[in-house]
Order: structure tokens, then C-alpha cells, then sequence
């Protein structure tokens, strides 16, 4: 009965732009990651001099900045671990009942014991069954959440990016790094987990 245990283990912000990452071998250099931009926003003047446009996120720092996020992250969690206790606790009665029967098997009668393994075999289904039932749950609303954040990102990122006059957007992560190496002038992560954030807690006014 582990696998409701792990189901929040796979969230992450890996995929959160993928369909937006393009070749950027002209002029690249091999390095581990992009290097760092001291300054917490990009200036429209380092912005417009890039003739073509082209900018990186980083996806980590959008993870865990980006407010949204973390409170449909932490939403999930909350629902894995009552979930999680919920089962913990009948299966801690279950095991409970077991022992019992398996302390007074030998001083039962037959007819007795076959009744009380077929209860405890549809018991035992029965968690087997509420477990599937909270992992599907939990992956569907994962699927969802996760779908929405993504929808709210690339919907902010068609009219930023329509203001700006950027091209295209690419995105990095130090899980898939994707993007080697970027001039620190082309990074707009910091100016968009602000707008992102002031959007939303605008949004919970």
C-alpha cells in the first residue's frame, strides 16, 4: 500500500515550457548552466538590443518563486497526507484484526475460521481497493493543477512576449539543461515571476 505514498514525489516544473526549447547552437558555449544575472530584472534597453529577440527562463526559479505554484504544490501534499493517514490508520486496524485471529485460530471451529478469513480477505481487498481509488484521485487532480499552472504561464508568457518583441522563449533547468550556456542580458526569470505573482495575488483580492 506504498503507492499513494510517492505520488507527489513526481511534481516538478521540468516540463513546464517543454515545446518552447529550440537549437541554440550559434554561438553557444559549453559551460554546466547558464551563467547567474545579478540584477533582479532585465532592462528593456539590454532587452532591445538583442536583435533577435530570444530569451530564457529558468525553470527552477520559477518553481520556487512562482506563489501559484507552491500553493498548488502544497495543496497536493496536504491531500496525500490525509489521505495517507486515513489509510495508515485502517490498515493499523486491519493488521490489528489479524493478529487477533491468528492468536485464536487454533481454539476456533472451522466454520468460524472460514468466516472470519473470507471478512478479513474482503478487508483486505477493501483497502486495496480505497488505495488505488485515493492514487487516481490524487493523479487526477495533479494532471489538473499542473495543467492549469502551465496554461497560466504560457498564456502570460504569448502577451509578454507580444509587448516585448521576443521571438522566442526558451527555458532552462539544471535537470535538463538544455540551454549550455546564455548571455545573463537575455534572462527575464526575475521580471516574470513578478508580473506572474502580482497577477495572482491581484486575481485573490
Amino acid at each position: 500500500m506504498n503507492t499513494i505514498f510517492s505520488i507527489v514525489s513526481k511534481v516538478s516544473f521540468g516540463l513546464l515550457l517543454v515545446g518552447t526549447i529550440a537549437s541554440c547552437k550559434q554561438g553557444a558555449k559549453t559551460a554546466n548552466e547558464p551563467a547567474k544575472n545579478d540584477s533582479n530584472t532585465v532592462s528593456k534597453e539590454s532587452q532591445g538590443s538583442n536583435k533577435d529577440k530570444i530569451v530564457y527562463l529558468n525553470s527552477d526559479s520559477l518553481s520556487e518563486k512562482y506563489q501559484y505554484f507552491k500553493d498548488i504544490k502544497s495543496k497536493l501534499e496536504n491531500k496525500v497526507k490525509k489521505a495517507q493517514t486515513d489509510l495508515q490508520s485502517k490498515s493499523t486496524a486491519f493488521q490489528r484484526e489479524v493478529a487477533e485471529y491468528q492468536k485464536n485460530a487454533a481454539t476456533m471451529s472451522a466454520p468460524d475460521r472460514q468466516a472470519t478469513e473470507q471478512k478479513l480477505a474482503r478487508k483486505q481487498d477493501e483497502l486495496a481497493r480505497l488505495d488505488q481509488t485515493a492514487s487516481s484521485s490524487i493523479a487526477k487532480d495533479e494532471s489538473e493543477e499542473f495543467n492549469n499552472v502551465y496554461n497560466k504561464i504560457t498564456e502570460f508568457l504569448k502577451k509578454h512576449a507580444a509587448e516585448n518583441g521576443y521571438k522566442l522563449v526558451l527555458t532552462y533547468s539544471k535537470t535538463n539543461p538544455t540551454v549550455l550556456y546564455a548571455d545573463p542580458s537575455l534572462e527575464i526569470t526575475n521580471e516574470v515571476i513578478k508580473q506572474l505573482n502580482e497577477e495572482y495575488k491581484s486575481s485573490n483580492k
